[in-house]
């Protein structure tokens, strides 16, 4: 199966989109995919793929305040808790929040919490599965691939107000 990468300026940085013909399989910031995932990264050839630039499109409004929620199509590679674990975050609207024990406990594994944090790290497709809105169940701003700052960037842009890594309420 034939994979495309697109690398894309943004506000928060160079992000690294993947794609096959079928589906967005990679969204990264920073230099280069992170260790541990599934696919080939190394083996992507750039090109102006139509489902890359539809991304690169949806990105833009994204970042522009337009676009609330992703609808190109997405395919992740990990094991079934994994899985799991993304395909709940997908449901966290835009704005919204939830801690890493509210994520456990929407896949039936409240005790799981670490373990949710740790499939959380390994989303592939950082912001369209919208990990940057999974927060520390004290309000703090946790882990985040492209770093904290950017997280806090993202989640400003959805409408929070965050002072010293700490969620404030909405005003």
């Amino acid at each position: 199966m034939d994979l495309y990468l697109k690398h894309l300026a943004s506000p928060i940085g160079e992000l690294h989109v993947y794609a096959t013909d079928r589906s967005v399989v990679g969204l990264f910031m920073g230099s280069r995919p992170f260790k541990g995932c599934r696919r080939p990264w190394q083996e992507a050839r750039e090109a102006d793929h139509a489902l890359l630039l539809e991304t690169a499109g949806e990105l833009d409004a994204y970042f522009a305040g337009r676009l609330r929620s992703f609808t190109v199509p997405v395919e992740v590679a990990g094991t079934d808790f994994q899985k799991a674990v993304w395909e709940s975050l997908r449901t966290i609207a835009y704005g919204e929040l939830r801690t890493y024990g509210d994520v456990a406990r929407a896949i039936d594994r409240p005790a799981a919490v670490r373990a949710v944090g740790g499939a959380i790290g390994s989303n592939p497709v950082s912001i369209i599965i919208p990990c940057h809105r999974v927060i520390g169940s004290d309000d703090s701003l946790t882990g985040f691939g492209g770093g904290l700052p950017v997280k806090q960037r993202l989640l400003e842009m959805e409408g929070h107000a965050i002072t010293h890594l700490k969620l404030e309420p909405k005003r």
